[in-house]
């Protein structure tokens, strides 16, 4: 993605990048070590701080990486990033150090942020973990408090999502199971009734 692209999101519009229900992709680094999954269940939990919410499993190398820095970014992955989204959704860094590559997975930076952001996506959400311990052991539910927010502006700007005018390559995923995803369709706007 070119860098010119991007923009920031204001925190109160910052919901409506997850609002459709998209496919997620989770990164966090803590000491040196980056790493990046995908998730399917995620999504907005309220306005004001803006919050959302992620479930990881155990399993995954990212979860500690969450747990010992307290920050997360969540991205929304594009068709463009459709294998790469899968990769790193079967692959783990615990038994492949070098999975991001292998994944065809690039971080960037944003500036301010020492965060890694994954390159060619729609939107980025970084968040500061809210612990809730029981919720993160019981039901591996993670809640992140929104501190920033941006996104490419060739699909989502003033606001709102323009999957309709942009480039097909931009939309995004969404996993419905066995390997499968979808990219979302074509908007279908509602006539309001003025009665």
């Amino acid at each position: 993605m070119q860098q010119s692209h991007l923009s920031p999101v204001p925190l109160p519009k910052s919901h409506r990048l997850l609002n459709h229900g998209p496919t997620v992709l989770v990164s966090a680094s803590h000491e040196g070590v980056s790493n990046v999954m995908a998730a399917a269940w995620a999504c907005a939990l309220d306005f004001d701080p803006p919050k959302l919410t992620v479930v990881i499993d155990k399993a995954t190398a990212t979860r500690p990486l969450i747990e010992q820095s307290g920050r997360f970014v969540i991205q929304i992955p594009t068709v463009a990033l459709l294998s790469a989204t899968s990769a790193v959704g079967s692959r783990s860094l615990i038994s492949d150090p070098t999975k991001l590559q292998h994944c065809g997975i690039s971080l960037f930076d944003i500036d301010g942020r020492d965060m890694p952001f994954v390159q060619g996506c729609a939107a980025w959400l970084e968040c500061k973990l809210i612990p809730e311990p029981h919720n993160q052991q019981v039901y591996d539910l993670f809640i992140g408090e929104i501190v920033g927010a941006w996104s490419d502006t060739r699909v989502f700007r003033d606001g709102h999502w323009a999957f309709e005018s942009a480039d097909s390559s931009l939309r995004s995923l969404h996993y419905v199971a066995g390997g499968h995803y979808y990219a979302i369709g074509e908007a279908l706007p509602v006539q309001k009734d003025l009665s």
